[in-house]
């Protein structure tokens, strides 16, 4: 597992569940008009939308046939958007399908977003309460673009909350900064704090006595050779993110529809339809499948061994009372050995993350979300050496999702080798989520046929390597 990432499926001690479930850029469009009534919950979004899915599903296949793509089949170039048929259908309402249909949109494109269980849900890899956004990738063969990519992206972050918060949508990002606590350097902080001084981006070396001074609670201080402080790194309500861009997309007039969605039917190398479950068929004009850990389900053949799913565990606990030293901002968020984590945000206090440990892969639809007591002794051991205050707080909640890991430890951006007009989506190795706001704007332009960066496609190509196949 990597960092700062994954959780979801949320345990509330004593039996109930949780019901909530790497060079600059240009910056973002400006965001669609005044998208009416502000503040829309989720049980409403998704009535709206479905709403609006109705009528381009409604009389099947047959009551849309007449009509043509508003794009051409070859390049979608600049859509008219008049159109019933969508130029685009992504499925997927996850970091990668949900940031890739608002830019597409914002592009100018007739966009539907087909996801099983829709956005934000319980399910999901981006559907939990939190998502850290660091962008300390030294070490990794793409270290250069994820960092530069990561950092625009904490910019995004920025710069949405202001936009869209002036619609009243709740705030995404949280500035924590980020600590990496070591007993000595490591090539992978050289890396980074090279690759950092190359961009200009800030960051602080301090030592034991430093971090015992700036923030008193946190233990084994005498242990730390070197920390690293990455000052704009931060926070983001991952939820509440997704359910902001799913909002802002259907305001701006995109359509998402709740229901499974099968891949291409074999046969035809143009694809112009797909089925969706229940009963209904679904027309376009390109296709992006952004499945998350569902890809190996979906696609065994293309990429059943080209990712792994497993399971990643979170725990959050009680923060003590009448203090605020475990809260933000007054402690950034933290990397220690085998375990990433932060201070419980406002407004209503989670708790104190503890990213530790995990499980086998399982399938997405059916693993149990529930994080069994024998997990919960490894993170009472980073509380123990690095939290110690903490050991008389209650843990208040866990949290378990899958994330896919790719064998070139890479995105995964790329047409389908058997459909032209069918692209793939994912890949994310646990950092995706905190790269979106940057990420659905490249994939966007690359399936628009604008792509500003076309040195970086090989990159993204669907692997030809694959991982052994696991033990039957």
């Amino acid at each position: 597992m990597s960092d700062h990432d994954r959780e979801d499926g949320a345990r509330c001690p004593g039996g109930a569940r949780d019901e909530a479930g790497d060079d600059p850029r240009s910056a973002p469009p400006a965001p669609s008009p005044d998208p009416g009534p502000a503040g829309l919950g989720r049980r409403d979004f998704l009535r709206t939308a479905g709403a609006g899915a109705g009528l381009l599903l409604s009389g099947g296949v047959a009551g849309l046939a007449a009509r043509e793509p508003s794009s051409s089949q070859a390049s979608l170039g600049a859509p008219a958007i008049s159109r019933q048929i969508p130029d685009v259908v992504v499925v997927g309402a996850g970091a990668f399908g949900g940031w890739t249909s608002y830019y597409l949109q914002e592009m100018g494109a007739r966009v539907v977003m087909v996801d099983k269980y829709g956005p934000a849900n319980s399910r999901a890899t981006s559907g939990g309460e939190t998502r850290g956004v660091r962008s300390s990738y030294g070490g990794r063969p793409v270290a250069e673009l994820w960092m530069r990519w990561a950092n625009e992206a904490i910019a995004r972050w920025k710069r949405f909350d202001e936009e869209w918060g002036e619609r009243h949508l709740p705030r995404m990002f949280f500035s924590t900064g980020d600590l990496i606590l070591r007993e000595s350097t490591e090539p992978i902080l050289e890396e980074s704090m090279r690759i950092w001084d190359a961009m200009g981006v800030p960051y602080e070396v301090l030592d034991g006595d430093e971090v015992r001074y700036r923030w008193p609670v946190i233990g084994n201080t005498e242990n730390v050779g070197i920390a690293v402080h990455e000052v704009n790194a931060g926070v983001v309500r991952a939820r509440r993110a997704m359910e902001a861009v799913a909002t802002v997309f259907t305001h701006g007039g995109g359509e998402v529809v709740v229901a499974e969605a099968a891949k291409p039917a074999a046969g035809a190398r143009r694809v112009g339809e797909i089925e969706l479950t229940p009963g209904d068929r679904l027309q376009g004009g390109t296709f992006v499948y952004a499945l998350g850990p569902w890809f190996p389900k979906v696609f065994p053949e293309l990429m059943g061994n080209k990712m792994r799913i497993p399971l990643g565990h979170t725990f959050y606990y009680g923060t003590p009372p009448g203090s605020n030293a475990y809260e933000w901002p007054h402690l950034p968020s933290y990397n220690v050995p085998g375990c990433t984590g932060w201070p419980a945000l406002p407004p209503d206090n989670r708790g104190f993350r503890v990213r530790t440990g995990g499980r086998p892969p399982q399938d997405p639809d059916e693993s149990v979300r529930w994080v069994d007591d024998e997990h919960f002794d490894r993170p009472l051991q980073i509380l123990e050496t690095w939290f110690p205050a903490l050991l008389r707080q209650p843990l208040l909640e866990t949290r378990a999702c899958h994330y896919e890991s790719s064998i070139g430890r890479n995105f995964i951006i790329d047409e389908h080798p058997d459909h032209p007009n069918v692209w793939i989506a994912g890949g994310g190795s646990a950092e995706a989520f905190k790269q979106g706001p940057v990420l659905g704007e490249y994939i966007a332009a690359r399936v628009l046929g604008r792509d500003l960066e076309p040195e970086l496609a090989e990159g993204f190509r669907i692997p030809d390597e694959e991982y052994e196949p696991p033990p039957p």
